[in-house]
């Protein structure tokens, strides 16, 4: 969206100074402007300048003219830098990009899988039970997300510039002061669950109607109230935390500093919905990931995207609970 704001310049009113009467008098003519002014060309029409062609003035009037529209057309071109186009992204990124598949790879096959899929068949060795309590798989499952949060941090921390910190994942944008992320984060979120239940009817027909509710969730969410809280805990709270910082504030921003905004969010979002490996659910989750990548490119706040992924895992678990 291109905004064009016209300033209107009130030129001062020059004085004839007072000479002798043995000197002639020097009138410096200022440029008259048309009522719609044209600057570097961005409207179509011309830009007419007349001075009044006075001994001694002409020469110094088109100094002043020349002079003033390169002041004119200098602070155009400044203040669109800031604004071009929807993404707020820039290429300066605390790590290497050429670290970005390989780190991708560690943490997918040696953290994501084994601690993420893993997790409860992990603690039902270690417990000696075939299949665990409910409530024992809720505090289970809170264990082994935040140990995989942790153990990503240290990942990502390893491959960070010696000049940045692990922080600069919430560090605000220069660019994107001026975006409110908290009003993006709620029009995001409102949008999510338009496209949500859009794409559930498309994944109807194709994959036939199916049960929206988890099992194994709903079973936890009834067990007792401690599996409420730690079902509250990994779904709102660390996992947006963790797969936000993956996905968008590492991957995303990479991929944004080397190819189009456009085309980054659409491959994150398709790596993300992967990473679920869940085909019945890929629509809906890469539809979720292009959402978060567009809240994130939007605001350069990684605060956004955590917020719509915390808001809608929050209304899962109530659908959950209440259905």
């Amino acid at each position: 969206m291109t905004i064009t704001i016209f300033f209107f310049f009130r030129f001062p009113i020059v004085e004839t100074p007072r000479v002798k009467k043995s000197k002639p008098k020097m009138i410096l003519a200022w440029p008259t402007v048309n009522p719609k002014p044209i600057f570097c060309g961005l409207l179509s029409e011309a830009l007419a300048i007349s001075t009044n062609h006075l001994p001694y003035s002409s020469s110094f009037s088109s100094k002043v003219s020349t002079t003033f529209l390169k002041c004119h057309c200098t602070q155009n071109r400044n203040t669109d830098q800031s604004t071009q186009g929807f993404s707020v992204l820039t290429s300066d990124i605390p790590w290497k990009t050429g670290s970005l598949w390989s780190t991708m790879a560690i943490y997918m096959f040696n953290l994501h899988i084994p601690l993420g899929f893993g997790g409860l068949s992990i603690g039902a060795y270690i417990l000696h039970q075939p299949v665990l309590e409910p409530q024992t798989q809720a505090l289970s499952l809170l264990v082994f997300e935040t140990l995989e949060l942790l153990a990503t941090l240290l990942l990502l921390k390893s491959t960070i510039k010696p000049k940045y910190r692990l922080m600069n994942f919430f560090k605000f944008n220069k660019l994107s002061t001026d975006r409110n992320w908290l009003l993006a984060s709620a029009l995001g979120f409102g949008i999510l669950i338009l496209l949500v239940f859009l794409t559930s009817i498309i994944a109807d027909r194709f994959y036939g109607v199916k049960d929206a509710n988890n099992p194994i969730l709903k079973k936890m969410l009834q067990s007792s109230d401690i599996s409420k809280v730690a079902c509250f805990i990994v779904y709102c709270i660390v996992t947006p935390l963790l797969e936000e910082m993956v996905y968008r504030g590492f991957m995303l921003a990479s991929l944004a500093s080397t190819m189009n905004w456009k085309q980054a969010v659409v491959l994150s979002a398709a790596i993300f919905g992967a990473a679920h490996f869940s085909g019945e659910n890929f629509l809906q989750l890469f539809v979720i990931g292009c959402m978060l990548g567009c809240s994130y490119c939007g605001t350069g706040n990684l605060n956004s995207s955590i917020l719509i992924h915390s808001l809608y895992n929050a209304l899962t678990l109530i659908i959950t609970f209440i259905s």
